[in-house]
């Protein structure tokens, strides 16, 4: 099981819907209308995977920091 996720914003997908922060508050902010991680390197939650598969431009990725597998968003 990994211990740290790796979370990234695509600010060319991302269309600034707020869905993210509204669901992940603590991990997610808008800045200038675009999503932006508080943190680039976070412990796992359920949530941030919330955040990454409710993003309707697919804008979030979130990687396992270990060996950079793709966790979301999900196919």
């Amino acid at each position: 099981m990994s211990t740290a996720w790796r979370i990234a914003v695509d600010t060319r997908r991302c269309i600034g819907t707020s869905i993210c922060a509204g669901t992940a508050p603590e991990h997610f902010r808008l800045v200038d209308g675009l999503s932006t991680p508080l943190a680039d390197v976070v412990a796992p939650a359920e949530v941030i995977l919330d955040a990454a598969d409710s993003c309707p431009g697919e804008a979030i990725t979130v990687h396992d920091a270990t060996d950079n597998r793709l966790l979301a968003p999900q196919e």
